[in-house]
């Protein structure tokens, strides 16, 4: 049984910045490819970023390259999604998720996923 929480949500400005992280049982970051996804009200569910354990590889998607940041904390065992110069757009909720594989590329739905962490990018 794999569990996943992700915390750190919360209201920033445009332009601003906020962290993302999320902690699982039953499985390790290390061992397999995990992401996130966000769901925007009104649009389609958006697979944004992804990490392989083995070679640290990250993917990203167009819309948030260049201003996320996914990474594996070795040393408090979670994953993270480091979020800068968020725009509007970025306003959603965030879910950090896992197929137990060892590629990138998310189910859709993926196979593990949390109850979600709201962002919300406003003044």
């Amino acid at each position: 049984q794999v569990d996943i929480v992700e915390s750190g949500g919360g209201v920033v400005q445009p332009g601003g910045s906020l962290r993302l992280s999320c902690a699982a049982s039953g499985m390790s970051f290390v061992d397999y490819a995990s992401g996130w996804f966000r769901q925007a009200p009104g649009k389609a569910r958006e697979e944004i970023a992804c990490i392989t354990p083995r070679d640290n590889g990250a993917h990203y998607s167009d819309s948030v390259k260049g201003r996320f940041t996914i990474s594996i904390d070795n040393d408090r065992r979670t994953m993270d999604l480091d979020m800068r110069e968020v725009q509007r757009e970025d306003t959603g909720v965030y879910y950090c998720a896992t197929d137990l594989l060892t590629t990138c590329g998310l189910a859709t739905p993926p196979r593990y996923y949390g109850q979600g962490a709201q962002v919300t990018v406003s003044e």
